[in-house]
């Protein structure tokens, strides 16, 4: 995997950018709104006829529509942790979910109080698998470069005082969930400003609640108590707008991380009963969905939330244009990893797979390209020419991207700048991408080309791998491994080339394998 030494990035930006020998270029605000389990297929743009996403479509109309854009992991803390640090999963620090304070595997959910009380009281307990300290993360690389930057959503790679906070990060601001176990909850009781409680009017209210004794499950009414009154991505878009109102001066690095459309799915009522009409939908409550709440209309809760945000980034647009800084804003739009497939996240229903399968053990939590193929979409101002681009990229590209365009001092990386593909340049190309996830039974992946070869289960010693050609098998139906031994085993070799140890110490996320052994 080509790997970019410091200061490469910046070194290439001038020819590329500038226009002019000897002139200064200018660098764009940069704005990355991810979301959170949005799958390849949930937006307009994307092929997706029943979720209104008419803004986002608006911009992807105006800029590049990413078609082979990947997550580097298909989980949210190591797939958050490959975009900060521009490593791939087989060199990263978090490669799978773990708590700080992990709960115990035995744990029945009816009796979770104390374990989501212990957290919620606790700041020493909350949060996730922190990044080292002094690690280099994109936040950094442009804070040194003279850019202002916030994270405004939900953060997850190290809870307070673990010295992996986002203010430990980068992050001139933060405002939002820190912990990923709190942010189940839409009506969330309190929200991080930097390193400060900030209390909204809400109730506290574990997400292992259920229906009150003896509510009737079809009765709207019997669920106002799990919808109140301060919904948390208003909360994040206020803060949002003021500032980048308050930056415009910039240039500014704004992370919109938002939690949607991450179950549980809720969203304001009205914004439901829309979908409820639309989509014809009638009463279908799921009472008992494990971790998440319960909810009388999932489809149409689902749908609002992502139409939700997308009339938030209309709104964020014109901003800009009111602020006179939209023409040079580079807006990114992506999402951490593939579908859920849960009772509250309906990916069947909405083909939130798009061309892939997205079933459970097909989405998120799968190396199958429903968990990590992305939707990915760049636009800026009047900049880029509209179109598509078969770019076959991984978020490892986004640090070094940034650096170039920031003119920043770039770290080694896994990741190739994708700014030749923004510019129309001719772009150079990853000889393959790597994954690693240590999740379910443990996985490997490796794309070369059209090929993409996939093992399922590493921890259970099983060495099996399935061999695709995505462009006749998108859907990954037709194992072609027996028919392809040599391109198994280079497969094999890319891998046993890709995996180092985790540098972080975490058990958890290593996975001891040994590389089959082929005679050349």
């Amino acid at each position: 995997m080509r790997r970019l030494a410091p200061g490469a990035a910046a070194a290439a930006l001038l020819p590329l950018v500038a226009g002019c020998e000897g002139k200064q270029p200018e660098r764009p605000n940069i704005i990355f709104l991810l979301f959170d389990d949005l799958g390849y297929g949930d937006l307009g743009c994307y092929g997706q006829t029943a979720i209104e996403t008419p803004n986002i479509d608006a911009l992807a109309s105006k800029g590049l529509i990413f078609t082979d854009m990947y997550t580097a992991c298909p989980l949210s803390a190591p797939s958050r942790c490959s975009i900060m640090t521009g490593l791939h999963s087989g060199h990263s620090q978090i490669r799978g979910n773990d708590e700080r304070w992990a709960r115990p595997a035995n744990m029945v959910l009816s009796e979770a109080d104390w374990y989501f009380d212990a957290i919620h009281d606790n700041p020493d307990l909350e949060g996730q698998w922190p990044l080292a300290p002094g690690t280099t993360t994109i936040a950094t690389m442009l804070k040194d470069a003279g850019y202002s930057t916030a994270m405004i959503g939900k953060w997850g790679l190290g809870g307070p005082g673990s010295g992996s906070a986002p203010g430990d990060c980068g992050f001139d601001y933060f405002y939002g969930f820190n912990c990923q176990m709190l942010a189940h909850s839409y009506y969330p009781d309190y929200l991080w400003e930097n390193d400060t409680k900030v209390f909204t009017r809400n109730a506290y209210m574990p997400v292992n609640r259920r229906l009150d004794p003896g509510a009737d499950p079809l009765d709207p009414r019997s669920y106002d108590k799990f919808n109140q009154k301060d919904y948390s991505c208003d909360l994040m878009f206020d803060k949002l707008d003021k500032w980048v109102s308050d930056n415009a001066g910039g240039p500014f690095f704004l992370m919109w991380t938002t939690t949607v459309p991450h179950s549980t799915v809720q969203a304001p009522e009205e914004e439901v009963m829309y979908y409820v009409d639309k989509l014809k939908e009638k009463k279908t409550p799921i009472t008992d969905g494990g971790w998440y709440y319960p909810v009388l209309y999932p489809h149409s809760a689902y749908a609002a939330m992502i139409t939700h945000i997308d009339t938030q980034v209309g709104k964020l647009v014109q901003r800009l244009k009111d602020l006179g800084v939209y023409d040079n804003t580079l807006i990114i739009i992506s999402s951490d990893n593939g579908p859920a497939a849960n009772s509250n996240s309906p990916g069947e229903y909405f083909k939130s797979g798009g061309p892939f399968k997205c079933r459970k053990g097909w989405g998120k939590s799968s190396l199958h390209e429903g968990g990590i193929r992305m939707p990915f979409i760049v636009s800026w101002g009047s900049r880029i020419k509209p179109g598509r681009s078969g770019y076959m990229g991984q978020f490892t590209d986004l640090m070094p991207t940034l650096a170039e365009l920031a003119s920043a001092e770039a770290p080694q990386t896994d990741g190739i700048s994708f700014v030749p593909t923004l510019k129309g340049k001719e772009q150079p190309q990853h000889p393959y991408l790597y994954w690693e996830f240590p999740g379910g039974k443990g996985w490997l992946a490796v794309r070369e080309g059209p090929w993409k070869g996939l093992v399922k289960n590493v921890r259970t010693g099983e060495f099996s791998m399935e061999l695709y050609n995505l462009d006749d098998d998108p859907r990954e139906s037709t194992d072609l491994a027996a028919e392809h031994p040599q391109t198994v085993q280079r497969l094999w070799k890319i891998i046993e080339a890709e995996h180092a140890p985790v540098p972080s110490g975490n058990p958890n996320f290593e996975m001891n394998f040994s590389i089959p052994r082929y005679e050349d």
